[in-house]
């Protein structure tokens, strides 16, 4: 028996519902073999409002864990909180050392309930050194103005002007999540592959307990690309499984509250046709 293989690249949510954890959790439910190379330890404050403390992994350490996994070989690879521009480099350069050609940038700027960027330059460098490599880019709507250098998203106009600036950087398919936080109907993203331009609608779900849904978006696309899926393919089965996800979510506690990454399966939506 053989798996298809996935690397997550990413820092530790050590209340378990994002970060690494989350995708590792995401490529399990795909049945793809996760494996995951620690950029940072986040934890929270439960004294202080679960204020957000990170603790970033020397880039010597994470160059061990890279040589590990790539060691065993990968059919896709995701990255999330990566926190220093030195990390950015060393994910570019292996990227372009072995010819990585299944490769979703989730770029990660932001802890949940924060709304500052972490460091303003990796944010530069994101989009200067990951971005162009990308098969996938998937920035939220915060994380897609940063890198298109436009003013906050607040349309889908605004998400169309953005994936176009996003994907001259060099991304093949651009995913911008709208979810609901945009005024409509429906929870809306924007797939634009530098041709066309196309909207994923699904039923809006109100609700706060999403921690962990871009990192569990991102990886689900990760997985299908291993699994030999195209990118729209990939993102349409991710749209699937993150929508029942938060459908499904739970409080944790009063600060925070998780996606289900179990949802898809366990309540029959992976049977079920997309038409």
């Amino acid at each position: 028996m053989t798996m298809k293989r996935a690397m997550t690249v990413a820092g530790s949510d050590s209340s378990g519902g994002a970060g690494l954890q989350a995708d590792l959790k995401t490529f399990q439910e795909f049945g793809v073999y996760g494996m995951s190379a620690l950029t940072t330890i986040v934890t929270m404050d439960p004294k202080n409002g679960w204020a957000h403390n990170v603790f970033p992994t020397p880039v010597e350490v994470l160059e061990a864990q890279i040589e590990t996994i790539l060691s065993i070989g990968i059919d896709a690879m995701k990255t999330g909180m990566l926190g220093s521009v030195e990390i950015i480099e060393l994910v570019a350069r292996k990227i372009d050392e072995l010819k990585l050609d299944k490769v979703v940038i989730d770029p990660v700027m932001v802890c949940k309930g924060e709304d500052e960027v972490l460091h303003p330059e990796t944010a530069v460098a994101l989009r200067e050194l990951l971005v162009p490599r990308a098969t996938v880019v998937t920035p939220n709507l915060f994380e897609a103005a940063q890198l298109a250098g436009t003013a906050p998203i607040k349309t889908i106009d605004d998400m169309r002007a953005a994936a176009e600036k996003i994907h001259a950087l060099g991304a093949k398919y651009v995913l911008i999540k709208g979810g609901n936080k945009l005024d409509h109907d429906k929870a809306i993203d924007l797939l634009y592959d530098g041709q066309e331009f196309e909207i994923l609608e699904s039923e809006k779900i109100e609700t706060t307990n999403t921690h962990g849904a871009g990192c569990s978006s991102s990886a689900a696309i990760a997985a299908q690309l291993a699994e030999g899926k195209s990118p729209r393919e990939a993102i349409l089965v991710s749209k699937d499984f993150i929508t029942e996800a938060v459908r499904h979510s739970w409080k944790m506690n009063d600060y925070v509250g998780p996606v289900n990454h179990g949802a898809y399966h366990k309540y029959g939506v992976a049977e079920k046709t997309r038409k």
